[in-house]
């Protein structure tokens, strides 16, 4: 029996409060008190949980360039019928596409770096039911 309650996935930055405030928004999350200034967590609505690490030295990604490519990625996932919705969301958060057309059909994926630079995915994945409308 595993004692590990859930993952976080990290994000070095160097200006954690924006990228916090750019997840939060794009997942309907609650960010969490900082625990010391460099280090802020983020619980989305679905149940995501995120960090992000102060890092004053952080460098994005260039992906796809094999020399310094990314070590991980978040994919977000979306019912189908609202991939544009949230694609135009991204961009104007200040996400940057980097890849916007995929596969088609029902594993469409459209690649994206947040503002920091970190690559993350948008997917359409077909199990998913149509979120709540607010």
């Amino acid at each position: 029996m595993s004692h590990v309650e859930t993952a976080v996935l990290v994000l070095d930055c160097a200006e954690p409060e924006e990228l916090a405030e750019f997840y939060q928004v794009l997942l309907e999350g609650k960010i969490q008190p900082p625990d010391g200034g460099n280090r802020i967590e983020l619980v989305g609505a679905g149940g995501t949980h995120m960090a992000f690490r102060r890092d004053l030295n952080a460098a994005p990604a260039s992906w796809p360039r094999p020399d310094d490519s990314q070590q991980a990625h978040l994919d977000l996932l979306v019912a189908a019928e609202h991939l544009d919705e949230v694609e135009r969301q991204i961009v104007g958060l200040g996400g940057r596409p980097l890849e916007t057309r995929g596969s088609g059909g029902r594993t469409e994926s459209r690649l994206y770096a947040d503002p920091a630079g970190h690559p993350f995915s948008l997917r359409s994945a077909g199990h998913l039911a149509k979120p709540k409308s607010h």
